[in-house]
């Protein structure tokens, strides 16, 4: 209820077919069903980031892609959450050499 919008749910559950398909972690929390990538229309994707970090609690909080000042397409915020496990990890992903790097956030 914090922003009074729709969440926008681009990656849930993946098999771990579709998984590997789309570059995905072979320990990917996607292909348990524990993690979403998200974002919000009309709310920058750092803000979102923040918000969760500040307030919830979460196994891994990823800002994926996210290109400041470019917030119709400044990639996406990835949340996991399991009943176990939730070690509030929070980190930054961006490429380099065409490759994903993650940063601790």
């Amino acid at each position: 209820m914090h922003f009074s919008k729709p969440v926008i749910v681009s990656s849930g559950y993946r098999c771990n077919e579709l998984n590997k398909r789309v570059g995905g972690s072979s320990t990917s929390d996607h292909c348990e069903g524990k993690a979403a990538d998200i974002k919000i229309a009309g709310i920058d994707n750092l803000e979102l980031f923040n918000w969760i970090k500040e307030n919830l609690t979460y196994k891994q909080l990823i800002l994926e892609f996210y290109t400041a000042g470019n917030s119709g397409n400044s990639g996406w915020v990835h949340v996991s959450y399991c009943t176990s496990e939730n070690k509030n990890e929070s980190l930054r992903a961006i490429k380099e050499n065409g490759k994903t790097v993650y940063i601790k956030f």
